[in-house]
């Protein structure tokens, strides 16, 4: 779907790639509803693209609905650029992934670990290097997360209740500060019942956002493995635990008040007592485009690490 030069065949190493045959043809650029700058940045873009030949178009990163059913009607799409921050990204990692368009991250928010391009102002040369071949993709594994009632798919307004993270997903205290008892199985097989204000279940991408806040450790993003890490557990396991690319994480909660599913910071939902929620790695990945050398990551998360220093 997409040329990759192979001189940078090296540069790539340890990054998983997917195979790519045609140029780039189509791109979609999704913007920041709520940050006027992003729209008037897709709009030179598309004109900059079309001046090149391709095909481009426009779209909110927050309305997904419309950006699947885009990608539906009209298969063929070889780009996805953000314009926006790290949650821009994360909406449009969704879509990407399901229908295996790679994702330029240009950054318009404050901490941009996902983003590519860091400064707005200069996306032209990048943009114009990618068109040319120059650049890789990163692979990077997603989470599947459903929700069961009474051993069956929950239904919220006629859909089963299905979502796909690429951070991390929480079950955690609603607005009360009172700690919940999540009881947890892998595979099936019980683990512990953390005693917390909630449990996170994220991937390698994940480990430098809450799961980091929370006292996870940091992962490499090609890492396809799930991070399970209490918060502020009180006299239960406090650490975290690496699981298999495999493995079926089930949590269960016991609390006499709220208790809240969130996903990837983006979905919430509220779980009632006995609801089951099951997180798998998901058969979708999100691929990055990339044009830096795979050590960018080190670089920037010292960088992000230090900003307030």
């Amino acid at each position: 779907m997409m040329a990759v030069n192979t001189e940078f065949e090296e540069a790539r190493a340890g990054a998983s790639r997917r195979p790519a045959t045609e140029p780039i043809r189509c791109v979609g650029i999704l913007h920041h509803p709520r940050k006027p700058e992003s729209v008037t940045l897709a709009e030179e873009m598309a004109a900059w693209l079309q001046q090149r030949g391709c095909i481009a178009w426009l779209g909110s990163a927050w309305n997904e609905d419309a950006v699947h059913a885009r990608l539906e009607a009209e298969p063929g799409l070889d780009l996805l650029v953000t314009l926006g921050g790290d949650g821009t990204i994360l909406r449009a990692a969704r879509v990407g992934a399901h229908f295996g368009v790679p994702i330029l991250g240009v950054k318009m928010g404050r901490l941009g670990f996902l983003a590519e391009v860091v400064e707005p102002e200069h996306w032209q040369e990048p943009l114009a290097g990618i068109l040319d071949g120059h650049y890789w993709l990163e692979r990077r594994m997603m989470l599947a997360v459903r929700v069961l009632r009474d051993g069956l798919a929950v239904v919220d307004q006629g859909e089963v209740l299905r979502y796909q993270a690429l951070n991390e997903v929480v079950v955690s205290r609603g607005s009360l500060a009172r700690i919940v008892r999540v009881t947890t199985a892998i595979d099936g097989d019980f683990l512990t019942t953390y005693a917390a204000d909630g449990v996170i279940v994220a991937t390698a991408t994940g480990s430098t956002g809450y799961a980091l806040a929370a006292g996870g450790p940091i992962l490499p993003p090609e890492l396809r493995n799930i991070l399970l890490i209490p918060i502020a557990a009180h006299l239960s396991l406090e650490r975290a635990i690496v699981l298999s690319e495999g493995s079926t994480v089930s949590l269960k909660t016991v609390a006499d008040h709220q208790v809240i599913l969130t996903v990837d910071g983006q979905f919430e939902v509220e779980l009632q007592g006995a609801d089951l929620v099951q997180i798998t790695a998901s058969p979708d990945s999100a691929d990055f485009v990339r044009l830096r050398s795979p050590s960018y990551f080190y670089r920037t998360l010292m960088e992000r690490l230090t900003w307030n220093l």
